[in-house]
């Protein structure tokens, strides 16, 4: 059996990060998704404990004190994080965890953790960028310039990622992950328990 990895899957708010994943878990069912931990109200048709698990501010706070996360992030006056234990237990197992988060989040992961493989997903362009938020509908135009901006600084962090994805037609950016899974899988260091029953 392979090693297992952290599967980091980040990009601007609004590139197509969450239907990406659902995507690729209705295709792999092996995929582990790490759910985060998050301050903000839950949107139309999420579930806790599924999208995320949706806790207060008191909680979050005793969750930082007793370092119980991989990372976690101020997020447009919201906070988000990704549950430490779950997530290290899996890789352990030899399973491969999707991690869904910001680039602050990523960043912070790589920092703690830099054995998982980054995937940066980008828009096919900045205008499209905009009008898949405005179809969201749930954020204000205010809310909408603040993410934008904070799109054009998230780019500067690119270099820090081992892929990029561009997420225009879903099925075919859903594949090219795919194809990056089966490729990290591949790697030799991965594979060395493998190559000792091979020799023996």
């Amino acid at each position: 059996m392979s090693k297992g990895f952290l599967l980091v899957i980040s990009g601007p708010s609004g590139c197509g990060k969450g239907t990406l994943c659902k995507k690729i878990l209705e295709r792999n069912e092996k995929l582990i998704f790490s759910v985060s931990a998050t301050t903000r109200m839950p949107r139309r048709g999420e579930t806790n404990g599924i999208n995320y698990f949706f806790i207060n501010k008191e909680r979050f706070s005793n969750m930082i004190e007793e370092k119980e996360f991989l990372e976690y992030a101020n997020v447009h006056g919201n906070l988000y994080g990704t549950p430490k234990q779950f997530v290290l237990e899996q890789v352990e197992k030899g399973e491969i965890v999707i991690l869904e988060i910001d680039v602050q989040g990523a960043l912070q992961v790589k920092e703690a953790y830099p054995e998982a493989v980054f995937v940066f997903l980008l828009p096919p362009s900045m205008s499209e960028l905009k009008n898949r938020i405005k179809k969201r509908g749930t954020e204000s135009e205010k809310d909408i310039d603040i993410r934008l901006k904070n799109a054009f600084e998230e780019l500067k962090f690119i270099d820090e990622y081992d892929y990029i994805v561009i997420n225009d037609e879903l099925i075919e950016a859903v594949e090219k992950t795919e194809a990056i899974i089966i490729a990290e899988k591949l790697k030799v260091r991965r594979l060395k328990n493998i190559l000792e029953k091979i020799i023996d």
